[in-house]
């Protein structure tokens, strides 16, 4: 139900994310697109070294320490951290702001300026999350992140559009360069906005926690020396490996930008825009539904943690088939979704024609993705909430160098041009799952069921596709037939509707599939969020 939760608000906030996105770049161009997600690809290599990393972190420590009663350590955890991030969140602001020209290209490095402050907000935000997901409750993550991201939508559009108005008689690329600029404030002020949020909702639970501290028994007080080593010796590897695990973008984004500048003779502006359509339209799509695992991640760290402390073998493993299971019924599904509709999505998004079928072309190899980076994601917080924190790290530092080598061949010797960033994409997540999966084999003794897990529900996705292609291109024809619509040509209000149809008559028919098929059962629907509603639903359906 937790991770129901975050996963609702994750997936909302990826969809406002969306939303927003389209106007914004209507108003500041696909090359201050392009500036803006160069900027912003760095800014998160550099949140995700100095304090990115603490929210897991503190929720795993936190959440084991609870399940002894240990409440007076809970809270010491929770000042050492935010001792920690003041301090490396300063020294990242510090470093970012400082040497901003020379770690991105003359045009985005204002935007990434911009961006310096948020990371020294970020980290106190992590904290606060961290510390109530170790409570068990992901509401005020979750509120916080959508009223984030509301904040986000809303400053980055008025921004654009007012520093864009102080340069409106500049030369067009000095304009997308504010425009990027204002769009970075927004993120700025979301973060601002959830911090001061999560202060409040701490400052009302205070005296509960006071008076849970006053009831503590425990007779072994750590010292601020043991609380500080118990957050590096956490902290640093999830660090580690988050940054890894993302920094294959500021790596793709390094290599493509180089390969095709030097080989390809593109200009700066041709290269970052090319990677704006990969990283700033494509990618963000099919974050919503690696949402769903990322929210599951975060709410089975406290919980799976929790349980190992105590010897839980049995409740470990189950809890952890439970997670994978639920994370594939979604995003097998949402993979084959993407793939079979990838047009119509990105018309409804970003309607410019100009960039159209390359934008569908970059989402129909990024949607296999969606499952391996699912996978991956989920199997990172079952590692590090059962204590084996360094083997995300392995990994991800593997799977980079296979990543990075497909990548730079694939450039070189081919014309794939920014599909080949695709391609990478979809090879590194699928190397971090298939090792992440091993790990958790051999540590946890965990076998993992293929046929109820996988395989099923892929067959049931793939009909599902079939039906949501036919019934959106049957619904094209008739009005092509109907003289509503001319041959070759779709405008976006129709696509809108045939879309909302096809995707509604797919769910439906996914949903009666994976009960048929025997792959949820009756016991596994009533566990999910909304169980009671989903199996009165199949009820009336006749499918239980």
């Amino acid at each position: 139900m937790q991770a129901g939760i975050l996963a609702a608000a994750g997936i909302l906030v990826r969809i406002i994310g969306i939303l927003y996105r389209s106007p914004l770049v209507a108003i500041i161009g696909d090359e201050g697109n392009g500036y803006y997600s160069t900027a912003y690809t760095i800014y998160t290599i550099i949140l995700l070294i100095s304090t990115n990393g603490i929210p897991s972190a503190v929720s795993k420590i936190v959440a084991g320490l609870m399940a002894k009663k240990q409440y007076r350590n809970a809270h010491k955890i929770l000042m050492g951290a935010f001792c920690y991030v003041v301090v490396a969140g300063g020294l990242a602001s510090v470093f970012c702001f400082l040497f901003a020209d020379k770690i991105v290209g003359s045009s985005s490095a204002a935007v990434l300026k911009v961006f310096t402050p948020t990371i020294f907000f970020s980290g106190l935000l992590g904290v606060f999350r961290g510390y109530f997901q170790a409570h068990g409750s992901m509401l005020q993550t979750s509120f916080s992140q959508i009223m984030e991201q509301i904040v986000n939508a809303l400053v980055s559009i008025g921004a654009a559009i007012v520093l864009m108005g102080f340069v409106k008689n500049s030369d067009p690329s000095t304009q997308a360069v504010y425009g990027a600029m204002g769009s970075a404030m927004g993120t700025g002020a979301g973060v601002l906005t959830a911090l001061l949020f999560m202060v409040c909702v701490y400052s009302v639970n205070r005296k509960m926690f006071r008076r849970r501290r006053s009831k503590d028994r425990t007779t072994e007080d750590l010292t601020y020396g043991q609380v500080f080593k118990m957050i590096f010796t956490m902290v640093t590897p999830v660090i580690l490996s988050t940054c890894i695990y993302n920094m294959s973008s500021a790596t793709n984004l390094e290599i493509y930008c180089e390969i095709v500048e030097r080989l390809k003779g593109y200009t700066e502006a041709q290269a970052t825009t090319y990677y704006g359509l990969y990283s700033g339209k494509a990618n963000p799509i099919t974050n919503i539904p690696i949402a769903f695992a990322t929210a599951m991640s975060s709410a089975i760290i406290p919980t799976i943690s929790g349980s190992f402390e105590k010897g839980d073998r049995t409740g470990t493993k189950k809890k952890v088939g439970d997670a994978i299971k639920t994370t594939m019924l979604i995003s097998i599904p949402a993979a084959v979704g993407m793939c079979v509709l990838a047009k119509p999505v990105v018309f409804v998004l970003y309607p410019q024609q100009s960039t159209l079928d390359m934008v569908a072309g970059i989402l129909r190899v990024l949607a296999i993705s969606v499952v391996f980076y699912g996978l991956s994601t989920l199997t990172n917080g079952v590692l590090q909430g059962t204590g084996y924190v360094n083997k995300p790290v392995i990994h991800a530092a593997i799977s980079l160098v296979i990543q990075t080598a497909i990548l730079v061949l694939l450039l070189v010797f081919t014309n794939l041009d920014i599909y080949a960033l695709a391609v990478a994409a979809v090879c590194y997540s699928l190397c971090m799952c298939l090792m992440n999966g091993l790990a958790i084999r051999k540590k946890l003794g965990y076998k993992q069921e293929f046929i109820r897990t996988f395989l099923l529900p892929a067959i049931a996705a793939i009909g599902m596709g079939g039906i949501a292609l036919a019934s959106y291109k049957g619904m094209e024809w008739t009005m092509i037939a109907a003289g509503i619509l001319e041959k070759g040509s779709i405008q976006w209000g129709i696509n809108c509707i045939c879309l909302a149809v096809s995707i509604f008559l797919a769910v439906l028919a996914y949903f009666a599939m994976i009960i048929k098929f025997g792959a949820v059962t009756k016991e596994e629907l009533k566990s999910m969020p909304k169980g009671a509603t989903l199996v009165r639903i199949a009820g009336k359906l006749r499918l239980l």
